[in-house]
């Protein structure tokens, strides 16, 4: 996959500008299973034309330069893991825009001009309710209107559940509420968080139940504290374990806000100190609390233990 990152304004050289593409555009955080309604159209537009497909995507996220957000904005897929995942769904390539406030302030026709027609692109698919251009003037209708029959346009209608629109705000939503099952759903894969393994207090092993610290790669969202049944990447493979997300009340001082992440690997006994691994969430099983002492701690922790065997089994 080619990750090709342009800026505005920005020169493309001829070799690039040669190649036609199919082209998915939005945002994309979560690449939820709204998301791969339209990446998926805009990949069977490019094998019916013969081209290769693509995937524009912004970064940063723009409210960050545009403003009016009182909320801090954090995103589901960062970057990298973005476009981990637009590789995972075979993309051609990707074309990460840098979002400014110059770049804020094409009119449409601008945006078609530079980042459509001048990247060569034959097809163009984007979700009902995309907007572009300066203050979002820009809508699907008036990309059909703007092609002028020099690309094809294919608008995705809206993707829902049961409940309502699948959306990125919705999975914010549920990622703040340890939700998981619901992230999942509407992910159409489990929530991850990439990281690394570091040595921590070391107390778990002490209790008989040996933790994985795992330091979360930067930028990446951490869901609500508590105890979950999740999933961890270790080598290539995929391990069951259960994961305590929080502050460790029952050992640390409640004014020391330090966040841990530690996953007791079910049937695993290795040294990972360094290792690159990957969280994948599936069940919140409970929230964390203060224990009156070891004994209580220990004894919570074996049930914690067999529920996550228990869903796991279920999950099969």
């Amino acid at each position: 996959m080619d990750v090709i990152h342009l800026k505005y304004p920005y020169q493309l050289s001829q070799e690039s500008n040669k190649q036609a593409y199919s082209l998915a555009v939005g945002f994309f955080d979560g690449v939820h299973k709204g998301h791969q309604a339209v990446i998926n159209a805009a990949k069977a537009t490019a094998k019916e034309l013969g081209i290769k497909s693509a995937v524009m995507t912004f970064d940063p996220h723009p409210s960050i330069v545009l403003g009016g957000r009182n909320e801090k904005v954090f995103y589901i897929t960062p970057l990298a893991q973005k476009l981990d995942t637009f590789e995972e769904l075979s993309i051609d390539a990707v074309f990460v825009v840098n979002f400014t406030s110059d770049f804020a302030k094409l009119t449409p026709e601008q945006f078609v001009q530079y980042f459509i027609l001048d990247l060569n692109v034959q097809h163009v698919t984007a979700g009902f309710d995309y907007s572009f251009g300066a203050f979002g003037k820009g809508n699907m209708d008036m990309m059909k209107q703007l092609a002028h029959g020099q690309f094809g346009v294919t608008i995705v209608e809206k993707q829902q559940d049961v409940e309502e629109k699948i959306s990125s705000t919705r999975i914010r939503n549920a990622l703040q509420d340890g939700d998981m099952e619901q992230v999942r759903t509407l992910l159409g894969r489990a929530f991850e968080v990439p990281g690394i393994v570091v040595h921590g207090d070391k107390r778990g092993r002490t209790m008989g139940f040996p933790t994985a610290n795992v330091q979360a790669m930067e930028g990446c969202y951490i869901p609500a504290t508590g105890v979950y049944a999740v999933k961890i990447l270790v080598q290539n493979k995929w391990y069951n374990g259960v994961c305590n997300v929080g502050y460790k009340p029952t050992f640390k001082n409640p004014e020391e806000k330090q966040l841990s992440i530690e996953v007791h690997i079910l049937n695993f006994d290795k040294n990972i100190y360094g290792e690159e691994v990957v969280v994948g969430w599936y069940k919140r099983i409970r929230s964390e609390r203060k224990f009156s002492g070891i004994d209580a701690l220990i004894e919570q922790i074996e049930h914690d233990k067999q529920q996550a065997i228990h869903y796991f089994e279920q999950l099969c």
